[in-house]
């Protein structure tokens, strides 16, 4: 029988270290739990694979082509092949974080035993999260409410005369925004379905693909921050900190939608020639026109009172966020009127959310175990260094967990939390796991990406207007 330990151990628990370096507090940490050395090494093997899946998705694609041709060559009918498949499935950068879960909680069983492996994943993990997102992004997704917010942000294009430059813009800049209202995993999943129908079915260069999807990244993640409620990162701080919704106007909401009007600007300007040329190319159809479903009726456009339930229906989600039964029971009343209501909807999609939400919770496995390290180095930082400490950490772990773990940093002052904070919101838009709605945002556009998302790509499409909100939050 293994010896039984807490996973993870209590952070009050390590001796002080009020006369160490940051080096050798880390140091004295792992072997007192070497434990934690074990999950962080795990961690950044997840993370590597999160970089490398576009090479698992190229290789499939080279194997699934050779037995194909292999097959033909021998007068035999083509069929998925078995390494072809595995592969691909190492490629989804959705179960990434799941698969070395796996790992994990085998290291877990391990080192402390089977009960205390339980224990964390059951008992300590909060899955409220990644349940609510898989919530949130069905219903943003829907026919009517995507129809709904088409048709207002056609209004908003239709100032520089409906072009595709004009959606572009208007969907990355208004977007965002909505986000502080009706949570930024809601806003993510409209803007992404409306830049999919509206600008990336017009077939852009790959290079602009990056530089929209690295802007919509930063500008979801900055513009949550209008309220206390809505971004993740926030909410890990609202309660503890005593912040408000007029405190976040007052200190972020003005910046940050300076910051996304900025950087949309800047990626218009440089691409400009280019979003002009869109125009050309054939239009797309309107969501809100009758289209053929899979079963072969016409349907009709949703009426006021329909689109008003969705929206009921995504309030209430968004009001009982903290609460997993209320949200779900509310879901699962909504399939309800959804199937009675089937001539305004279409098919219900549920595999993406899904994978996002299995995507967070595999996140949130790994992350609860890196307080450890993550903890004294947020201690050690001066403001100015705590905010891009933060930014940098934020690019290798969701961001909620690093404002979270501010939180228990004794006695923080409040520059230092306003920078942790800051840093961690300009941050979110580097990487895919930087921030909660970005999974989302990933699995929605994905396929216009020639087989998988380039992460070190992303990172350099949102490097910019990540450099332009960090100035505009700091200099401001």
């Amino acid at each position: 029988m293994p010896q039984s330990h807490l996973i993870p151990r209590p952070l009050e628990s390590y001796p002080s270290a009020a006369d160490q370096t940051l080096a050798g507090e880390l140091i004295a940490r792992a072997q007192l739990e070497p434990f934690n050395l074990f999950a962080t090494g795990v961690f950044l093997l997840a993370v590597l694979h999160t970089f490398s899946a576009a090479r698992f998705t190229s290789l499939a694609h080279r194997v699934k082509h050779r037995a194909e041709a292999r097959a033909r060559a021998e007068g035999k009918l083509p069929m998925p092949g078995f390494w072809a498949e595995v592969l691909h499935f190492l490629g989804e950068v959705e179960v990434v974080f799941g698969l070395w879960a796996i790992v994990l909680l085998g290291g877990a069983v391990a080192y402390a035993g089977l009960d205390e492996a339980r224990h964390y994943v059951n008992d300590t993990i909060t899955y409220t999260e990644a349940l609510f997102v898989v919530v949130i992004m069905t219903l943003a997704s829907t026919r009517p409410v995507v129809g709904f917010a088409e048709s207002a942000l056609r209004r908003v294009a239709s100032l520089g005369s409906g072009t595709p430059a004009a959606w572009w813009a208007s969907i990355l800049i208004v977007g965002p925004v909505l986000g502080s209202f009706i949570t930024e995993a809601a806003a993510m999943t409209i803007c992404a379905l409306l830049l999919a129908r509206q600008f990336y079915d017009r077939e852009p260069s790959t290079r602009l693909k990056y530089a929209t999807l690295g802007v919509l990244f930063v500008n979801v993640s900055v513009g949550g921050t209008l309220t206390h409620f809505a971004a993740p990162p926030v909410l890990m701080v609202a309660r503890p900190w005593g912040w408000d919704t007029a405190f976040m106007m007052a200190n972020f909401g003005w910046r940050a939608i300076t910051s996304i009007v900025v950087s949309t600007a800047f990626y218009y300007l440089v691409f400009r020639r280019e979003l002009r040329s869109l125009a050309a190319r054939p239009s797309v159809p309107d969501v809100e026109r009758p289209d053929e479903n899979e079963s072969g009726p016409a349907l009709l456009p949703a009426p006021p009172w329909v689109v008003a339930a969705h929206f009921g229906f995504m309030a209430w989600a968004v009001y009982n966020s903290h609460y997993p039964v209320m949200f779900i029971a509310g879901f699962l009343f909504f399939l309800g009127f959804a199937r009675s209501t089937s001539a305004y909807q279409s098919a219900i999609e549920l595999r993406t959310p899904l994978l996002v939400g299995f995507f967070l919770a595999g996140l949130v496995i790994h992350g609860g175990l890196q307080g450890w390290w993550i903890g004294p180095v947020l201690q050690t930082l001066a403001e100015r260094p705590l905010f891009l400490g933060a930014s940098a950490l934020t690019a290798v772990n969701d961001n909620a967990l690093v404002t979270y773990l501010a939180t228990l940093v004794p006695d923080l002052a409040d520059p230092l939390k306003l920078a942790v904070v800051q840093g961690a919101v300009v941050g979110g838009g580097l990487t895919v796991i930087a921030n909660a709605p970005n999974p989302a945002g990933q699995a929605l556009l994905g396929r216009f990406f020639d087989g998988a998302i380039s992460p070190l790509r992303l990172f350099a499409a949102a490097l910019v207007p990540t450099l332009i909100a960090a100035l505009v939050f700091r200099l401001m």
